[in-house]
């Protein structure tokens, strides 16, 4: 095979890699990252409003970004991460995307450590995917 060929070849292979939800994998990778950094505000940037569920907080409609920050910034803050990891990104349907993040955590103050699922919804706007949904489980 000749380079022109092979070029070719990896060309159309990366597009056609891109266009099954590689953003949304990176999208899960940069979530997993804020989870980690504890930065709500990284983790919900550029949602229009977000639908919250964590413990602590009343079930909620969709609430504004900067108010679903400060509730999951308080939930953050009384636990330190020991690992985050993406479990599952899948789109749906035509921009509406799924991550699922499993963490290990401590509460502060305590050694045992737990367990819970954070399950993510999100929505294409533009080309960017975006956090509308936040649901945890233990």
């Amino acid at each position: 095979m000749n380079r022109a060929w092979i070029g070719c070849v990896l060309m159309i292979g990366g597009s056609l890699a891109g266009q099954g939800g590689g953003g949304l994998d990176e999208a899960a990778a940069r979530a997993r990252s804020a989870w980690l950094a504890h930065d709500p505000a990284a983790l919900l940037a550029g949602s229009p409003g977000v639908t919250l569920e964590i413990p602590g907080a009343d079930p909620s409609s969709a609430i504004s970004r900067d108010q679903a920050s400060e509730l999951l910034g308080r939930y953050l803050r009384t636990s330190q991460e020991r690992a985050v990891e993406v479990r599952v990104a899948r789109e749906m349907e035509e921009g509406r995307g799924y991550v699922e993040l499993q963490r290990r955590f401590i509460v502060t103050g305590t050694t045992e450590e737990r367990h819970e699922t954070v399950f993510l919804g999100f929505r294409r706007r533009g080309n960017q995917w975006v956090v509308v949904e936040l649901r945890t489980a233990r």
